[in-house]
């Protein structure tokens, strides 16, 4: 007796399961998409970093350059807390005029800012920017869940442009072709395509160091595995330079005037930019230096002296292998810290671009199940919550840091979590409310609440030169959301009649 062809009408194939399946595929397919939005966005102005910085905490020294004797003077100071912590010395530079002193014990860090005397002038307090950065590296998670999660959507990132592009026929001819005035879906699905496109090479740019940046921890493990039975700091040694002999016995700082000065003897070309003092206060300490020369992205100068001066290891360009500068340059290239503010403001505009991409991918899929008779406006609402929910909430998060940054020391990341998933709740069940209120709704007081942000940051500190000008962009940048949409009335483009786009597909008829 032959089987039937005909598809049973029980069992796993039951109408209620399959609805089930295909809605699980659709939240993780949302969930993934919110990550690598969230990711990008907070990328975008994690680039940011050092003018953030100088922002939330304006008034406090500017230092263009710094003597050694007052790099000496200011880690004296310290040591009397130091014992047997790391102790971290940045230099100023252009970028971050500073002089900035971190103490790390393994479980807390302590930082502080020095003048150009090397007097201990404050404390850094910056926690609505400490907040972003660690949204973007690791989703405020454990530092190794948060990194390979944030790692994994790197390698989705990329994955996906290049399916794009393979799936592109004619992306040089369509380069530059761009409905606009006509059907919004295909006017989306048109920049979608573009901002794709155009700044490919800085897309594939931030999503494989990204991703290199996060799995590090993931690559490290496997060569350990493949290499030393799994002992990672077999592999870490051949990238961290030696350490003296054990020996816990209470000691003096080193000399850092005389190591400082080898430096620049041996290498002249450069300028210190990192000195790492580790077991600080014991006779096992060791002092790592190194040094950033122009026009090279890694910092190619490298020092490692004993306590009593005695080097360790010394590195120079010539002598770098290929992956010893790749390694180097990760950071740097992933969040555009070369070049000075013009760099900065076009990885920033581009990393928006790379959140539009991902933004117009979810809205096209949409469009395409309403278009196919399937529309699933739940889902346009949640999406519709995120794309500008994420925004208003970093908005109001800056907004209490200026108005009162012990709370959101305390409080940033449960009011973030809290937040986001009360914004996607109610927009799941509040059904009265389309998703395009809920982006106009959002948008407005993304808007509202970055011009209040700016405001309150003029009234605590006045209009001084390290935040003006980011006041400035605040309110500039806040009017035109708050505005842009006045006496408008937002189309849903997923329900145009239009015929359906695939993502990076080309639509050249007609």
């Amino acid at each position: 007796m032959g089987r039937s062809n005909q598809t049973p009408k029980g069992g796993l194939y039951r109408p209620e399961i399959v609805r089930a399946v295909l809605s699980g595929h659709s939240v993780l397919g949302i969930a993934f998409a919110a990550v690598i939005y969230l990711v990008c966005l907070t990328g975008a102005l994690s680039v940011f970093q050092q003018d953030f910085t100088l922002w939330e905490q304006p008034g406090l020294p500017r230092v263009e350059r710094i003597s050694d004797a007052a790099v000496v003077h200011a880690v004296a100071q310290l040591a009397p807390r130091v014992g047997e912590e790391t102790l971290y010395v940045s230099f100023p530079d252009a970028d971050m005029p500073r002089l900035r002193l971190t103490m790390d014990n393994g479980h807390e860090e302590h930082n502080w800012i020095a003048d150009a005397q090397g007097r201990i002038v404050g404390e850094v307090d910056t926690p609505w920017t400490e907040f972003l950065t660690t949204l973007h590296i690791q989703l405020h998670l454990p530092r190794g869940w948060g990194g390979f999660i944030v790692g994994l959507t790197g390698v989705a990132l990329l994955s996906s442009l290049i399916s794009g592009i393979l799936s592109h026929p004619r992306v040089l001819r369509d380069a530059f072709h761009l409905r606009l005035g006509g059907s919004r879906r295909l006017q989306e699905a048109d920049w979608h395509n573009r901002l794709g496109v155009w700044p490919l090479p800085f897309h594939v740019l931030v999503s494989l160091t990204g991703a290199l940046l996060g799995l590090s921890t993931i690559i490290v493990g496997a060569l350990a595995m493949l290499l030393y039975r799994g002992d990672t700091q077999r592999v870490y040694a051949l990238l961290l330079p030696p350490k003296p002999p054990v020996d816990a016995r209470a000691a003096p700082l080193p000399d850092l005037g005389a190591m400082l000065a080898t430096a620049r003897a041996k290498a002249p070309l450069g300028d210190p930019h990192m000195m790492i003092i580790t077991h600080a206060g014991r006779r096992d300490a060791s002092v790592s230096l190194t040094q950033e020369r122009p026009g090279l992205l890694a910092t190619q100068d490298s020092f490692a002296f004993t306590a009593n001066g005695r080097i360790l290891q010394e590195k120079h360009p010539g002598g770098l292998t290929l992956g010893e500068q790749i390694l180097g340059a990760l950071g740097t290239l992933h969040f555009g810290w070369f070049g000075g503010v013009a760099v900065r403001i076009a990885y920033g505009l581009l990393g928006i671009a790379l959140s539009a991409v991902t933004a117009s991918g979810i809205h096209v899929w949409l469009a395409r199940r309403r278009d196919k008779g399937r529309p699933a406006p739940q889902w346009e609402r949640i999406w519709a919550s995120i794309l500008w929910g994420q925004p208003a909430i970093l908005a109001l998060t800056a907004a209490l840091g200026v108005a009162a940054p012990a709370m959101i020391e305390r409080m940033a990341t449960g009011l973030w979590l809290g937040l986001t998933m009360a914004s996607v709740i109610a927009a799941a069940v509040v059904t009265r409310v389309t998703d395009a209120r809920i982006r106009a709704l959002l948008r407005r007081m993304t808007g509202a609440l970055l011009v209040v942000t700016a405001l309150l940051h003029v009234a605590r500190h006045g209009a001084h030169g390290d935040g003006i000008a980011m006041d400035a962009i605040l309110a500039t940048l806040g009017l035109c959301l708050t505005w842009s949409w006045r006496g408008k009335r937002m189309n849903d483009t997923a329900r145009e009649a239009s015929a359906s786009v695939e993502p990076f597909a080309s639509s050249a008829k007609g």
